[in-house]
């Protein structure tokens, strides 16, 4: 085990994930897919199967889901329209999870000593679903600037770069340096802190090189109990996948896990809150 790091740079920029950790989507992925399972006399989807499909692209995800349940007969571009159907009537009730309203809304007033905390989306929803989950909730997402929302089907990220690649928390970092203040200084990787609830998410974070906040869902963190300083460290999927970006290593500091965002310790990333 590494020793801690403690000598970090005071955070200059927080990337969000969205599904799962702004707002409520994944348990309502799981119950999308449970009312079309139930149709293959198929299912539940429970976290040993959906533990390894969050923050994936979603074509890649219906692909595990279907040689998960052996049903590799059955159609993937099927099955995702039938999908869609469902998610069109239900992605509408999605609903904030407890402390996003107040950690965005403070983070996007503060000014830190003279220096605002600069804000991006990396999420793995295409825009499509991505109006379907938010529409209803602009004030919340508009702290989100347009041109610093880095969607699934972005074009800015590389094909078949998705998470656990750390290609959109890269794309975001770009998003916002491209955006500063004339004569701001560009904000460096390990100034950003990552907001993930999936595994892949918090190996894409690490992987570009960035502290992690892990906010898993209670069902999830329970797949990694005894597991967690490795998924903090960006090694939650053993050897998988492997790049030319540098994993973490256990205990170095660089990842916490939280319960949820409620009273969230900015102090302890540097943050110093108000104007």
């Amino acid at each position: 085990m590494d020793k801690p790091r403690t000598d970090f740079p005071p955070v200059r920029a927080c990337l969000f994930d969205m599904d799962g950790l702004l707002i409520n989507t994944e348990d309502i992925y799981t119950l999308c897919h449970n009312i079309l399972l139930q149709t293959y006399n198929a299912g539940p989807m429970t976290w040993d199967i959906k533990s390894q499909l969050q923050g994936r692209p979603a074509n890649e995800s219906i692909l595990r889901l279907l040689s998960f349940f052996n049903l590799s007969h059955v159609n993937p571009e099927s099955y995702t329209s039938a999908l869609h159907t469902i998610q069109e009537r239900e992605f509408p009730n999605a609903q904030p999870l407890p402390g996003v309203e107040a950690l965005l809304q403070t983070l996007s007033t503060t000014q830190n000593g003279g220096r605002r905390i600069h804000i991006a989306l990396a999420t793995s929803s295409h825009e499509g679903h991505f109006k379907l989950k938010t529409q209803h909730l602009e004030d919340m997402f508009g702290v989100f600037k347009k041109e610093r929302r880095v969607l699934g089907d972005d074009n800015r990220i590389p094909k078949g770069r998705g998470k656990p690649s750390p290609d959109i928390y890269l794309v975001a970092l770009k998003a916002i340096n491209d955006t500063l203040e004339e004569g701001e200084e560009q904000i460096k990787p390990e100034e950003c802190l990552v907001f993930e609830d999936g595994v892949p998410g918090v190996i894409a974070g690490r992987r570009a090189g960035m502290r992690v906040i892990w906010v898993p869902h209670p069902g999830l963190a329970n797949q990694y109990l005894g597991r967690e300083a490795e998924v903090l460290a960006g090694r939650g999927e053993g050897g998988e996948l492997v790049d030319e970006y540098q994993l973490g290593q256990v205990g170095d500091g660089w990842g916490e896990q939280l319960v949820s965002l409620v009273d969230f310790p900015y102090g302890k990333y540097g943050i110093v809150t108000g104007k």
